[in-house]
């Protein structure tokens, strides 16, 4: 399955660069993520747990950042097996361009899955799919912009 969407962060294009990059980041990003180990350099493990319709599994996977052009785009490449529940495998790549109110950040996003969760039919993973990523540039966007400084006020 396919998909791809874009999102204007109210964030310089270096800091939404540099927040992709980060472990904490994907931890608090990534839905249903109870752990994410790693680096950029090195690749992240994480641990998630999801449900797809009447199957809920435990995720253990790994990510890695390929064909990185710094501040500008880049490609995260993941796979998770969740036992008896079957795998997902994709790759997302990410790209970053100036935008008046911050940066605009364009993804697309190639997934498969296989094993019991794939017998669910295609309407339902697609579903589920496209809330997952939804979800989790929503999720990045709320972080940075939470993240940044606020202004003083005038009265301080």
């Amino acid at each position: 399955m396919e998909m791809q969407d874009s999102r204007i962060i109210a964030a310089p294009r270096e800091t939404v660069f540099e927040g992709i990059l980060k472990p904490e980041m994907l931890r608090a990003c990534i839905p249903g993520a109870e752990d994410v180990t790693g680096s950029a350099e090195d690749g992240f493990e994480a641990v998630v747990v999801q449900k797809v319709g009447p199957v809920k599994a435990r995720f253990k996977g790994a990510v890695t950042i390929e064909d990185v052009l710094p501040g500008t785009s880049l490609r995260l490449v993941g796979e998770g097996k969740g036992g008896a529940a079957g795998f997902a495998r994709g790759a997302a790549t990410v790209t970053l361009a100036d935008h008046p109110e911050g940066t605009e950040l364009t993804y697309a996003v190639d997934a498969k899955v296989g094993g019991k969760i794939a017998q669910l039919g295609s309407r339902i993973i697609d579903g589920f799919a496209r809330k997952m990523a939804d979800q989790f540039f929503e999720r990045f966007k709320t972080e940075l912009e939470g993240a940044r400084p606020v202004a003083p006020s005038l009265e301080d």
